[in-house]
């Protein structure tokens, strides 16, 4: 399937139509009333709807559709991204693909995009009896000039220093990852990332930082490791307290940052995160092979369009 593109669609329709096509466009799912169209004057793989008389493909309402790229292509790329555990540049998937390295880092942001996760449909993290880590981690430098609310305008005292992007990290032990880009991390902005992503039912473990004091009340539990004086996990009545596994995801989402792609636009970072978060979720320790993440990949890539659109400074938006 990574070869020929028919043999790619053939793939692609048996992950998305398990029980035979279904129309993108009215939703009509009925096998007496689509029709396959078959001859050399048609494109292969379409389909006709008797209901809504329109036509469609397999591509159709995906971030695939209307891309003049060979479909094993496409899948190529999904693959990957989604087996390589700390990304793939834009300029590898452009010498392995056979493409310009404009057209693979385009396809490289629409794989990501297919990769972001449903927040309201997978519901909170934790629960009761269950442990969420957090933290929050800075990487690169801001696109534009901001001063924290906490410096009241006054400016910073060191030269050529520059503040940081903020990404707030949770993580549920043994379970899944959400990163989030912030501008700034205040109590105000951590709680409310906490509240929409964290289980209060859960046992919230953190560092010392005054971020998590007053959320951490509303948990059903809250605990510390005083990192300045060195203490990073302690036990009590035999259950480990520590973050060191958001520390952890945030160390893969780092190499991968700093060895693979080298630079973001911060107006792309939220794509990034969902990537490394795409893979920790469905990582090697949760018994999932590169195969079956690659197949729950496109099974993400419907109702999630990422066209490119000129925009003054040029690309995308």
């Amino acid at each position: 399937m990574f070869q020929d593109a028919d043999a790619a669609r053939i793939h692609l329709e048996a992950q998305r139509w398990p029980h035979g096509p279904n129309c993108p466009h009215c939703g009509n799912a009925n096998p007496d009333r689509i029709t396959k169209t078959i001859g050399k004057a048609h494109r292969p793989g379409l389909y006709n709807c008797m209901e809504c008389r329109e036509q469609f493909t397999v591509t159709v309402g995906t971030v695939f559709e209307r891309s003049k790229i060979a479909l094993n292509k496409w899948l190529l790329a999904t693959f990957l991204m989604a087996s390589s555990k700390k990304g793939m540049s834009a300029h590898q998937l452009h010498r392995m693909l056979g493409v310009t390295y404009k057209t693979a880092w385009f396809m490289a942001h629409r794989i990501r995009e297919a990769m972001a996760e449903d927040v309201k449909s997978a519901g909170p993290l934790g629960g009761e009896g269950k442990t969420v880590e957090a933290d929050e981690t800075y990487i690169g430098r801001v696109d534009r000039d901001y001063l924290s609310p906490q410096r009241k305008g006054q400016p910073r005292l060191k030269r050529k220093m520059k503040p940081k992007r903020t990404v707030i990290g949770l993580v549920e032990r043994g379970g899944k990852a959400r990163m989030v880009h912030v501008q700034h991390a205040t109590k105000a902005v951590v709680r409310d990332i906490l509240v929409r992503n964290a289980d209060r039912k859960s046992t919230l473990h953190t560092d010392q930082s005054k971020l998590y004091t007053v959320t951490g009340e509303e948990y059903a539990s809250h605990k510390t490791t005083n990192h300045s004086a060195g203490e990073y996990v302690r036990y009590e009545d035999g259950v480990s307290i520590h973050s060191n596994t958001i520390e952890n995801v945030f160390s893969v989402f780092k190499r991968g940052m700093v060895g693979v792609y080298q630079h973001c636009g911060e107006a792309h970072l939220h794509r990034y995160l969902a990537e490394f978060d795409f893979r920790y979720n469905r990582r090697t320790a949760l018994k999932i092979t590169d195969t079956e993440r690659h197949d729950q990949l496109l099974a993400m890539i419907e109702g999630k369009r990422l066209t490119y659109r000129r925009i003054n400074e040029g690309g995308i938006a």
